[in-house]
């Protein structure tokens, strides 16, 4: 059906006069299914029509007004321009000419100060490029005279729907920013603090990042902090997890293939690297990359150049690069694990996670942090913690971190049933109170003053009886005090090296293993071992 106007006075109309079959024909109301839903009034689609034909102008407003739009009317060049200054508007019907001016001009400019209006052109004058300038220049949409009612709503409400999805995805992406955003990562602990400084100066630079912790400690968060701070944040964020992917794939997965590389190769597959062009690839468990792998990762973190696989095109990015590890990657060096060259080359700027026990102040806020999340996920009114399930949490030693706090906290969420969670819902591990686990937290970071007291009354006999008062005997307070620590620090030093001993020999010295059931990092566990000379004890 052709939107046309009754004719209301036998001029000639000036502008781009719609064919008239029948003077008097008003449009047909649409039917209750077409209109847009009742809403009020400050809801309802705005809409900016724009044409100087007059008739035509004012019986388009009238039958937008009657499906549910609110409508405003420009019928020149300057009266557009004022009404999309005031950027009020989310859609925009342009004819292509006015008598003061250009409507593809017009378009141009709406394009430049307000990008996200979506524009439908409209002309009675169609030539065969009118429509592909249009678009060129930006228009959604392209009609042509006689506008017949339906493609005209029809093209409205493609026009808005997709406008209503690029809104979504600006509100998806802010959201996204704030998940992984440092104002995310919650934390009072002086090392964190530490890192986040030098996250800021670091953001920009082009320089590899290598982080360092145990599974759980937040090293992809911290990555992804990384990207969102730097120049890159509007480039892609590509994660890959090396120590999941086969041998033979990881090098296809990170570099891409061509077709006819191995088997099973029907066709062209762009790698990681590529992928991640003008943003950041993340890989994850890089200590277990394969020697051949770690050959072909020095060259393109130099040169920023690869081939893919079983190809012969070389191909530049423009990636930066973040490596993560819970291994000691100097102990893999010296052990001819992995290539030296490549760690000096990764490991421009080292960021280390402290474990989750040697962050106690931490926990009250990250699990007050994890609730509200639960209980906005889950619908649950839970308002905090008692006392004794911080203080049962705070002694735990949190093998699996922060990620294991996590998800603690959305299982007490579940099972809570008033709106305070106590200890009758936590783990049983975390409850129990075994003496392994304050033993294994027993460390620089959590040992207090009444397990010290406790370690060092029942180990009394580890005390050397001739320097308890120090060199120059009872009458040099100063001596006395100094030759006591010394004392206190060896005598903690053998129960210590006792308990490293009897896991390591139930482990058949397995160091990692170890490391994990006495809650500390391998590194930590390599430097005691070496410290309390276990290291030579050890079995080639």
């Amino acid at each position: 059906m052709l939107l046309d106007f009754p004719s209301k006075v036998p001029v000639p109309v000036v502008g781009f006069q719609l064919p008239i079959t029948n003077p008097s024909f008003h449009p047909e109301p649409p039917k209750s299914t077409d209109m847009v839903s009742p809403r009020n009034k400050s809801e309802l689609p705005r809409i900016l029509v724009a044409d100087d034909d007059r008739w035509l102008l004012e019986s388009m407003a009238d039958w937008l007004s009657g499906i549910g739009y609110q409508v405003q009317t420009a019928s020149n060049i300057e009266q557009a321009k004022k009404a999309c200054a005031t950027g009020k508007h989310d859609l925009m019907l342009c004819d292509v000419r006015f008598e003061d001016g250009d409507g593809l001009a017009l378009l141009k400019r709406i394009r430049s100060k307000h990008p996200t209006l979506p524009v439908i052109m409209m002309t009675g004058y169609a030539g065969p490029d009118a429509a592909c300038e249009a678009i060129a220049a930006g228009a959604f949409d392209f009609l042509t005279k006689p506008i017949i009612d339906q493609e005209l709503q029809t093209a409205i409400e493609r026009a808005l729907h997709q406008q209503e999805i690029a809104e979504e995805n600006t509100r998806l992406k802010a959201q996204l920013d704030r998940k992984f955003g440092l104002e995310n990562i919650v934390s009072h602990d002086l090392r964190m603090l530490k890192i986040f400084d030098t996250l800021d100066s670091v953001a920009d630079a082009r320089a590899t990042i290598l982080i360092t912790g145990e599974n759980g400690t937040g090293k992809s968060m911290i990555a992804r902090a990384a990207h969102k701070k730097s120049s890159r944040r509007d480039g892609p964020f590509v994660e890959v997890a090396c120590g999941a992917l086969p041998d033979n794939l990881l090098e296809s997965e990170l570099f891409g293939h061509v077709t006819g590389a191995f088997t099973g190769a029907t066709s062209n597959k762009a790698g990681k690297f590529q992928l991640a062009h003008n943003g950041t690839l993340f890989l994850d468990e890089i200590g277990t990359a394969t020697p051949a792998l770690q050959v072909k990762l020095l060259r393109v973190l130099q040169e920023l150049q690869f081939e893919p696989l079983g190809g012969n095109e070389t191909i530049t990015v423009d990636t930066r690069t973040i490596l993560a590890t819970n291994e000691n990657l100097e102990l893999a060096v010296a052990e001819g694990r992995f290539r030296q060259d490549l760690f000096y080359r990764i490991n421009v700027i080292a960021i280390e996670l402290p474990a989750l026990r040697e962050r106690i102040d931490d926990i009250p806020l990250l699990a007050q942090h994890f609730l509200n999340r639960a209980c906005e996920e889950y619908q649950r009114s839970v308002d905090g913690f008692s006392p004794m399930a911080l203080r049962a949490m705070q002694q735990y030693r949190w093998p699996g971190n922060i990620r294991e706090l996590e998800n603690m906290v959305q299982r007490a969420v579940l099972l809570c049933k008033g709106r305070q969670i106590d200890c009758d819902v936590l783990p049983n591990a975390m409850t129990s109170g075994d003496a392994p686990q304050l033993f294994a937290s027993a460390n620089a970071a959590t040992l207090t003053t009444s397990n010290l007291r406790d370690v060092t009354s029942s180990n009394q006999n580890a005390f050397p009886q001739s320097n308890s008062l120090g060199a120059h005997g009872p009458g040099n307070q100063a001596s006395g005090n100094q030759g006591m620590i010394k004392s206190l620090s060896e005598a903690l030093e053998e129960p210590e090296r006792k308990i490293i001993l009897e896991v390591l020999r139930a482990n058949q010295w397995n160091r990692n293993v170890t490391a994990d059931q006495l809650g500390i990092n391998r590194t930590t566990l390599y430097k005691k071992m070496k410290k309390l000379g276990i290291d030579s004890l050890c079995p080639q």
